[in-house]
């Protein structure tokens, strides 16, 4: 079992990570539940496959849950699924010293997250993730997102949760195309700051991938301490170092929204990442080794590398302009995570409009040959 702080004062919390962990939930969530019941925001598929253990995990402790299961999928991240939610949590009876649990992957993390942010002008949120890129990423850090059509997580807000709950063994129940996906962020974590473990990744991440239980729990605890040191240094993504967790995103918040979320976020973080690269190496930032490099091992867990396989009927100027109205963007400004090297990221806002459309425009030109 291992225990990592993030460290926010009065606002810090405790992450457990445990395999084993979801069948002794109870005891964890004793002190949030009231008269022995406590919400819980689900999806069917998680409900099927994690359900019964989280159920049985709580009633070892007298706790009943009182379940909200929505349908999975990106699509369930939108203005009607929110407000539905909220009145179903309003329902419950669910007040300011309650607590809603987000039982399952980024969708329910960032939709049960933002419901609980903004219901009654905030209640308490507990999250336990069963998705490998909600365990190193969603699930830490606060922030709360639904989609619009202009884009991916364009409304939202931070609101800490009070204990995150993380069980490996939840991840032997996720489809293989979504552990693959998750493992995107994984990677992201050595790409930002930490050569070492991007080494570690590329002699681990088939065996990860694979089942062993060891080396998932080293691969989450090692995210999840980066992710704390980060947050704690800049908890609302104020210009600080939070901003080199967006490394690869601008570009894939693009591509989901240009592929109508076709591709699952993970995936385009895999694609975006490696574009962030090529482009640091265009502008002679890197070496095109290291582009190379982070290539050849997504590709060789099977993640998308190139736009291509992302089958994008839109050109680069149509990217670009998506890019533009990220929310990442400042004072009209396109604010790139770029990288000198394996581990070195860093925020570039000086890249023109212009010439990221014509570089993504390169990168496709092989899809119409």
């Amino acid at each position: 079992m291992t225990m990592v702080n993030v460290d926010l004062g009065d606002r810090s919390y405790p992450v457990r990570i445990e395999s084993g962990g979801l069948d002794w939930a109870g005891q964890m969530l004793a002190p949030y539940a009231r008269d022995g019941r406590i919400v819980v925001v689900t999806d069917r598929n998680v409900l099927a496959a994690q359900g019964d253990r989280l159920t049985e995990g709580l009633s070892r402790s007298g706790i009943l849950p009182d379940g909200i299961v929505i349908a999975p999928g990106e699509d369930t991240k939108d203005w009607s699924h929110l407000a539905r939610l909220i009145d179903d949590l309003i329902a419950r009876g669910v007040g300011r010293g309650d607590h809603v649990v987000a039982f399952g992957g980024g969708v329910i993390g960032d939709l049960a997250g933002f419901a609980a942010a903004i219901l009654k002008r905030g209640v308490g949120l507990i999250h336990l993730p069963t998705s490998l890129l909600a365990m190193v990423d969603g699930s830490v850090g606060g922030k709360t997102a639904i989609n619009t059509p202009a884009g991916k997580n364009m409304v939202g807000a931070f609101h800490q949760p009070s204990l995150v709950l993380i069980d490996p063994d939840c991840l032997d129940s996720l489809p293989v195309r979504e552990l693959r996906a998750g493992y995107a962020e994984v990677v992201k974590y050595g790409l930002i700051s930490d050569p070492d473990f991007f080494a570690w990744c590329e002699a681990n991440g088939a065996v990860l991938l694979a089942g062993e239980q060891a080396v998932r729990e080293q691969a989450i605890a090692t995210c999840v301490r980066m992710k704390a040191a980060i947050v704690a240094e800049d908890e609302r993504d104020s210009g600080g170092r939070r901003a080199l967790l967006n490394l690869g995103h601008s570009f894939a918040h693009a591509i989901e929204a240009e592929s109508g979320y076709r591709l699952l976020h993970g995936e385009a973080v895999a694609i975006g990442l490696c574009l962030a690269f090529r482009l640091s190496a265009e502008r002679g930032l890197c070496a095109d080794e290291d582009a190379e490099r982070v290539e050849t091992h997504l590709r060789a867990v099977a993640l998308p590398t190139t736009l291509n396989e992302a089958g994008l009927p839109a050109d680069g100027e149509r990217l670009a302009e998506r890019i533009r109205n990220d929310k990442k963007a400042v004072d009209g400004k396109v604010r790139l995570i770029l990288a000198r090297g394996i581990g070195e990221a860093f925020v570039a806002d000086d890249v023109p409009l212009e010439e990221i459309a014509a570089f993504l425009d390169r990168r496709r030109q092989p899809l119409d040959a």
